[in-house]
């Protein structure tokens, strides 16, 4: 989502190169440019114009010390601005950490529901032994009370259906079996709308009402742009809300509304869906946020998210590898996993410092998953002796190799090449000179 930002920030600070204090003229056509990559990125005019108006005041008669790049102390200008735009350190603050009831609202269609099964996951990563009820009052389309069930088995959650077809009987039959049975965690998913409607707000608001100290959390979805925006606005006046989850932030949505988000309405984003799967959801973090914007990467997310799916004796045998430089065939092979259990090829750039400058479009990205996917097929049909001893691999056994992965001979050489160029680079590393020296 916000790939299309980042693309435009990172090459705007080539401006920056001359020594001496910023002149305003500078500040001006540096302002302008940002402006229009933000509303390029569907950020409305007077959000665009208020961040403008607040980094043209600190660049303006700045200058960087001697000893300091022109270019990085202009960008952390940038940097610290657009970290507190998007919600400063009071931004990083997480809804889940205290058990109560959660209030999910939304427009039909923004992915309440299947958010509700990504936040329990999210609960369980940290929490393995609370409990969590899920339950319903979205009598509207009978369908949604369905796949809240079928999320909470596959889940682990419990799912609890009220008798009653009246939504604030529901809420205090439901209400009164979380306490009765000890839940921790109640997710309550409510009614929507293809649109927002009076009626709607007013049985939400009522809902809101019954429940204690409820943590109202608005589901928007990403892909509506500047209208998510509006009907925030909406909830918030006729119903309140904590603050917001940004659903399918995976999709070719330009970044806006995220990026306004804290600006216009002064709530926090706490997540952002990455994904249609139960575990893709990422918490909002704005410095994080602010260095992928700028081009600069984002490496804690990307730590995080190995820590996450990959077990660690497997980084310890990749580890000895290295080392040692004994890199076999196999432990490619367990690299091209460990990779595919990460994300795609295209998820994983964006965390990169300086992957946007390169302008790698989605036609080399799915080549490029497209070659990981052929090399595995390689290696598989590889025996388990050619996995670990690779200069057998010739000859009669790369027509053997080629024919068990569908592929040329030459494709198969080509892989070894690569390979080679790989443990090469390994011994280097561990043979004293290297990292691991």
């Amino acid at each position: 989502m916000f790939d299309f930002l980042a693309r435009n920030f990172s090459s705007l600070f080539s401006c920056f190169s001359r020594k001496g204090p910023l002149s305003e003229d500078q500040a001006r056509t540096f302002g302008d440019t940002v402006q229009q990559a933000l509303l390029d990125a569907d950020v409305p005019l007077t959000v665009a114009k208020g961040f403008v108006q607040d980094v043209s005041l600190d660049l303006v008669g700045s200058m960087p010390p001697k000893s300091v790049d022109s270019q990085e102390y202009y960008m952390k200008i940038v940097y610290d601005r657009l970290v507190a735009f998007l919600g400063g350190v009071e931004g990083v603050s997480d809804p889940l950490l205290k058990p109560g009831v959660f209030v999910m609202l939304g427009l039909q269609g923004s992915g309440k529901t299947t958010t509700i099964a990504k936040l329990a996951v999210s609960i369980h990563k940290r929490s393995p032994g609370a409990r969590i009820l899920f339950a319903s009052v979205d009598f509207q389309r009978p369908a949604a009370i369905d796949q809240l069930r079928i999320l909470a088995e596959r889940v682990d959650c419990f799912f609890y259906q009220a008798s009653s077809p009246d939504v604030l009987q529901a809420v205090a039959e439901i209400l009164s079996v979380k306490d009765a049975q000890g839940y921790d965690y109640l997710f309550l998913d409510t009614a929507g709308r293809l649109h927002v409607d009076d009626r709607l707000l007013a049985e939400l608001a009522a809902v809101v009402a019954l429940v204690k100290a409820p943590s109202r959390l608005l589901v928007l979805d990403a892909m509506t742009g500047q209208e998510s925006l509006n009907v925030a606005r909406l909830f918030d006046e006729r119903v309140g809300f904590d603050g917001a989850i940004l659903s399918k932030a995976d999709s070719d949505a330009r970044g806006g509304a995220a990026f306004s988000f804290r600006y216009a309405l002064k709530k926090p984003v706490f997540f952002v869906g990455t994904g249609e799967g139960v575990a893709d959801l990422e918490r909002f973090y704005p410095d994080r946020m602010a260095s992928r914007i700028l081009g600069l990467g984002d490496i804690a997310t990307l730590v995080e998210r190995a820590n996450e799916k990959l077990k660690k004796e497997e980084d310890e045998r990749m580890l000895r590898a290295l080392k040692t430089g004994n890199f076999t065939l196999d432990d490619f092979l367990r690299q091209i996993d460990m990779m595919n259990k990460m994300g795609s090829l295209g998820s994983l750039l964006k965390y990169l410092p300086g992957a946007m400058q390169f302008k790698i479009s989605p036609e080399q990205v799915a080549q490029g998953e497209f070659e990981m996917a052929r090399f595995k097929a390689i290696i598989q049909s590889m025996t388990k002796k050619e996995r670990l001893m690779p200069d057998l691999v010739s000859g009669s056994r790369k027509r053997r190799i080629a024919r068990g992965a569908g592929v040329e001979v030459a494709v198969v050489t080509q892989m070894m090449q690569r390979f080679e160029e790989g443990r090469r680079l390994f011994k280097q590393l561990g043979g004293g000179k290297g990292l691991f020296r």
